[in-house]
């Protein structure tokens, strides 16, 4: 090897895969390894972790990730999907322009709310009890934004996704499987918000939330919630453009032809 390939072989270099004629390998692992024996979730720890994850551990990721795949052709990133599949653009477009709609209010939640509960846990693990530390640490979310990531829902008054995720981590927890300290932190910012709103329609856990419960449970960093969370919902995305393809639909609007105004207001009109 010259010393410009050694260069060039060194600018590429990753921990991630190496590809040479003939070989694949994911994480020093031969890809034959892995065909028939992996499961996805077990290769996409493998990829993102560096190391394998316990059957326990995998089928907990594999069910946040399940949890995730879709909400409805109204989730922005659906009917973004939907619409560019129309326009004639190909199905990677389609599916692109879903994720893309993916951004801090639509998707972010995870991630947000991984940093608010790891902030929980450090002042938990500092002497707070974990209503104080939830307290201290919901006013200074709230100072900031009305909005705590991964509580409450638009649309559900109870998300139907919240019961049987915590189910999982509880049982993780009884198990040892995972610690549990990020599930204390989560349920003591619930029981504050119930306090608050006594009478009131509850702020509950959403899937930002209980996914996030998850992911920091598992040890992911916070913005790989958001990943976790794009690769989940790309599934839905992907099925809603497909569909939308086979539906002769060209250009379609956020509504109906049929329900627009005969003529649209002038720019600067009232």
């Amino acid at each position: 090897m010259t010393g410009t390939q050694d260069e060039a072989a060194l600018w590429w270099a990753t921990a991630v895969s190496h590809v040479e004629p003939g070989v694949i390998e994911l994480r020093d692992r031969p890809v034959q390894e892995l065909i028939g024996k992996a499961s996805l979730v077990d290769v996409i720890w493998l990829l993102v972790r560096g190391s394998t994850p316990s059957p326990r551990e995998a089928s907990l990721l594999e069910a946040a990730l399940v949890a995730g795949v879709d909400h409805g052709p109204q989730a922005p990133s659906i009917a973004a999907a939907r619409m560019a599949a129309t326009c004639g653009i190909g199905l990677n477009n389609a599916v692109a322009t879903g994720v893309n709609m993916l951004g801090d209010a639509h998707g972010g939640a995870g991630q947000q709310c991984v940093e608010m509960l790891t902030d929980i846990r450090s002042l938990h693990m500092s002497g707070h009890g974990w209503k104080d530390a939830a307290l201290e640490v919901m006013a200074d979310w709230q100072s900031r934004s009305r909005y705590l990531p991964g509580f409450g829902h638009r649309f559900h008054p109870v998300d139907p996704r919240r019961d049987p995720l915590l189910d999982l981590v509880r049982q993780a927890v009884a198990d040892g499987v995972v610690g549990g300290d990020f599930l204390q932190a989560a349920l003591a910012v619930e029981a504050v918000l119930r306090h608050r709103r006594a009478g009131a329609r509850p702020v509950p856990m959403n899937i930002d939330g209980a996914t996030a419960v998850i992911y920091a449970e598992l040890g992911f960093a916070a913005p790989l919630a958001r990943g976790l969370f794009v690769l989940s919902r790309s599934v839905g995305i992907l099925a809603h453009a497909w569909e939308e393809t086979g539906q002769g639909r060209r250009n379609k609007g956020p509504i109906p032809r049929s329900v627009l105004p005969a003529r649209l207001p002038q720019p600067g009109a009232s």
